[in-house]
């Protein structure tokens, strides 16, 4: 055995102390340090040629790296839509390396733990008993799922399979959505489907929630031929929700498969107050949640549903003759893209057991509510402009007067560079903006009052 590999060996105990009172330091000083580090330019180092040891290794990584590492899991990083990491999700992510599982294989009670945390979330969302999921690495990855399966079912409608023949066997395929995420042209790349193939169809007035009269129109050109609508449980500007159960009605009318991006939206399911933005999830052929955002657990984590599991079989299945084959209960190996997967499920499963549905709800409706905070106090500053009513955890606002990308990219750096919070700009509507999304579960009104107060030192000396 290589001597350092021996020495972490007999000194596990050590490191592993060593390795919690780092983490320790680099939670508890999440309110101190900068949310958006100034990385400096890294000097170029060669692979070591002999190692050091896990203790020395350690010690490098706090004077090289650790200092340049952002602030991303703290209460004032607005970016994206970021979630932190629970305690209790950190320690099921550190027992996942820990334990270091499997997932496909059979000799592991890991996918049964897998299987029973799809099964809590799915109860979470309003799912039925009739939707299958698995764990993936984020939302890019469930929408691909979602319409890889899509694709089977097109060609389950023409009688053949492209997971076999390939895509080209479909011919074209429509695809129909009001405010697509980016990460559905990303998707529909990978896929064979064709970014040019999506078809944008018109939103309300003043929203990014699709106009379903409009989308009947456009299914109705289709003359009866199968399509994918890509419908939104909260779009990434303004977190608008399309109409989700009248567009499912649309299905008596039209033969399509519906997948709903729910990255985030979904969890308005869990308020009783924010509920009836998600009606008629429970309708969709797929859906995708990320979990990274709004139930705090740490990168990367997202799940994926669909109610045609035998679809995603035959998309996704390993034919390998070390392997079980997808009859019964199919191993997760057949129902993602991933053959080796690590126990992704864990940190949710902590998390959801140490805080529960009360926990998470009170996340989702305090964080809402900060975000409600925010746009109110932008709604009064004259330099500020607010684009969007506020509907549930993203505030999307401008520069007064004429808010050019070279004024809004001015603000976001003053707001980083400051240290105090990351914000994301953005377009909306045409108009070059910011985005400030709420979704972490340190958050308080005292942190909205810190970005208030930058926000408004730059808007009054600009």
């Amino acid at each position: 055995m290589d001597p350092m590999l021996s020495e972490d060996l007999n000194t596990v105990d050590a490191l592993l102390a060593a390795t919690l009172d780092a983490a320790r330091k680099a939670i508890g000083g999440l309110d101190t340090r900068p949310v958006a580090a100034r990385v400096p330019e890294p000097a170029v180092v060669p692979v070591p040629a002999a190692g050091i040891g896990g203790a020395a290794a350690l010690a490098r990584f706090e004077q090289r790296w650790a200092p340049w590492f952002s602030g991303s899991a703290g209460p004032r990083y607005f970016g994206f839509v970021t979630g932190g990491a629970t305690p209790a999700a950190v320690a099921g992510d550190w027992l996942t390396s820990a334990y270091d599982q499997n997932v496909v294989s059979g000799d592991s009670a890991a996918p049964d733990l897998e299987r029973e945390t799809v099964g809590w979330l799915a109860e979470l969302f309003g799912l039925g008993t009739g939707h299958h999921g698995a764990f993936v690495t984020g939302a890019t990855m469930s929408n691909l799922v979602g319409l890889a399966v899509a694709r089977e079912w097109l060609g389950e409608q023409a009688g053949v399979s492209p997971a076999d023949a390939g895509v080209a066997a479909l011919g074209p395929v429509p695809v129909l959505s009001g405010t697509p995420h980016s990460t559905v042209h990303k998707a529909l790349s990978i896929l064979g489907m064709g970014r040019d193939r999506l078809r944008l169809v018109p939103t309300l007035p003043g929203r990014e929630a699709v106009d379903v009269d409009r989308l009947a129109d456009a299914l109705a050109t289709l003359d009866g031929r199968p399509a994918v609508v890509v419908a939104n449980a909260g779009t990434v500007n303004t977190v608008d929700f399309d109409d989700l159960r009248a567009i499912a009605a649309l299905k008596q009318r039209f033969p399509f498969w519906l997948h709903v991006d729910g990255a985030f939206g979904a969890f308005a399911a869990l308020s009783p107050r924010y509920r009836h933005l998600v009606d008629g999830l429970a309708e969709a052929d797929s859906v995708c949640v990320d979990l990274h955002k709004w139930l705090n657990v740490p990168y990367d984590s997202a799940v994926q549903f669909t109610r045609r599991r035998d679809l995603q079989v035959a998309v996704f299945r390993n034919d390998g003759a070390y392997l079980p084959p997808p009859v019964g209960e199919p191993e997760f190996v057949h129902l993602t893209p991933e053959t080796s997967r690590r126990l992704r499920a864990l940190p949710a499963w902590f998390s959801l057991v140490a805080y529960g549905r009360a926990g998470h709800r009170e996340i989702v409706e305090r964080t809402t509510a900060l975000a409600g905070r925010l746009g109110a106090w932008v709604a009064d500053q004259p330099g500020l402009r607010l684009l969007a009513p506020v509907r549930l955890n993203v505030v999307c606002a401008t520069v007064a007067g004429d808010p050019t990308r070279e004024r809004v990219a001015a603000l976001v750096r003053a707001v980083a560079h400051g240290g105090e919070a990351v914000v994301t700009p953005t377009v909306y509507d045409g108009t070059p903006a910011f985005r400030v999304a709420f979704s972490n579960w340190r958050t308080t009104e005292s942190d909205v009052d810190r970005l208030c107060a930058v926000l408004a030192a730059h808007v009054t000396g600009s």
